[in-house]
């Protein structure tokens, strides 16, 4: 069996895990719940590029993300910080809902999995 290697592994969950070639990143959320859907949907993209960077690869690697909003409504905000993140021609399969989060503070979390570089 492949190694599994976790990291900021925690009493409940681990940052990250990275098994045969591809990271698997747990929900990213903002840590500045006082900012409006653009300001924390930056913060969760800067942590994703982030945690990539540390297990090897980058935003170009994601072979696909997971966005959960608290409100829908926000999704053209969000859309637009995403757009300007992104890689051109990477673009990964992504799936955007709305969602009761675990903090009523959090406007947004993401799960992103990916290739290790």
């Amino acid at each position: 069996m492949a190694t599994i290697e976790r990291f900021h592994v925690g009493p409940r969950l681990s940052d990250m895990a990275v098994h045969n070639g591809t990271i698997y990143l747990a929900g990213q959320v903002p840590d500045d719940t006082s900012q409006d859907i653009r300001g924390q949907a930056e913060q969760v993209l800067d942590t994703i590029d982030r945690l990539l960077a540390e297990a090897g690869s980058d935003k170009s690697c994601i072979l696909m993300a997971q966005i959960f909003l608290k409100d829908i409504a926000d999704i053209t905000a969000m859309n637009e910080v995403w757009d300007a993140w992104i890689t051109s021609g990477h673009t990964p399969p992504r799936a955007t809902v709305q969602a009761s989060l675990a903090n009523a503070a959090y406007k947004i979390e993401i799960v992103v999995t990916a290739a290790v570089r």
